[in-house]
């Protein structure tokens, strides 16, 4: 929160070396809370809020207040001009009137999340070539948060884990339904035991099509999907369930022994570019990936100049 930052260093058998640097002054990060371009006047003409020449805007979309001070600074320190949104809404208006060079982009969000978020950019022409960066909780591991699972839960089931995930995502008014895709069925007569003991009404299915007509008919409080199906596997139902408005918003707990290669990843973040871990991206890491994709979409807008791609939307 006061701008400084922390590394550490060690070696085998000697030990760790923590380096901690303050700035001299240090700024309120409320005062530079706003959702306007840092450094650049308030106004309602988007064309007046464009950065100047040789400037790149990057657009941050986070719910996280200290997320987006921490990006802030990093991305201030190196040049670029920041505009912030608070929720999914605001984000997709400020990329629309605003048309940054890079858009950050949390998944997890109240109300409109990152995955509805990139399916409304990406159904406009005017801003679907600008570069997405995923920030997201999950490890590598867990690929499918970035198209909206709410938790990873790895095989063999781990039952305290379950049940941690099961208490996290309790209706208010039990008896709560839930949506169990297994097409095992040992795994999933063991998993019904376990929700239907801690008194949740079990509905099952053994693919995705299965599941998405059980959805269907009665909307659950909570999914709980196996990645690694015949017909249709998780990776399609997840797909075909976030094209739906109404079901978007109901918390999918992705449960597979697969460890996901990079053809697993491209299925799963078709619409991004990047994927970084919050808590894990260092800021070397993250200006980086910032300064190549600038690069790479600045070059051919460049060589158009003066065509629609130059001007704001």
């Amino acid at each position: 929160m006061m701008g400084g930052d922390i590394t550490v260093e060690s070696e085998l058998g000697k030990g760790s070396t923590f380096t901690i640097r303050l700035p001299a002054e240090v700024t309120d990060p409320k005062a530079q809370a706003s959702l306007q371009l840092e450094g650049l006047p308030k106004t309602s003409d988007p064309a007046s809020l464009l950065p100047s020449e040789g400037a790149s805007t990057v657009l941050v979309i986070d719910d996280d207040p200290t997320v987006q001070d921490l990006m802030r600074r990093f991305l201030s320190r190196e040049g670029f001009h920041m505009a912030a949104a608070l929720d999914g809404e605001e984000g997709v208006r400020l990329a629309k009137k605003l048309r940054p060079a890079v858009i950050t982009l949390d998944v997890l969000m109240p109300g409109m999340d990152g995955w509805a978020v990139l399916m409304a950019l990406k159904a406009d022409p005017n801003v679907a070539d600008i570069p997405v960066i995923m920030l997201t909780m999950v490890d590598d591991k867990s690929m499918g948060y970035a198209l909206g699972a709410s938790d990873y839960l790895a095989k063999p089931i781990n039952r305290d884990r379950l049940l941690a995930i099961l208490r996290k995502y309790r209706c208010e008014r039990p008896p709560c339904p839930v949506l169990l895709i297994e097409d095992d069925s040992v795994t999933r007569e063991l998993m019904r035991r376990m929700l239907e003991k801690e008194g949740w009404i079990v509905t099952e299915a053994e693919n995705g099509y299965a599941g998405l007509e059980a959805v269907a008919k009665n909307l659950p409080d909570l999914i709980l999907l196996d990645l690694m199906m015949p017909g249709m596997d998780g990776f399609q139902f997840l797909e075909e369930l976030r094209k739906h408005e109404k079901w978007r918003s109901i918390p999918v707990v992705v449960v597979t022994a697969k460890d996901l290669t990079e053809e697993d990843r491209l299925r799963l973040n078709g619409f991004v570019q990047t994927i970084l871990q919050k808590g894990a991206y260092g800021r070397d890491g993250l200006l980086n990936e910032v300064r190549d994709l600038v690069a790479a979409c600045t070059r051919p807008r460049r060589r158009r100049k003066g065509g629609i791609e130059d001007q704001p939307s």
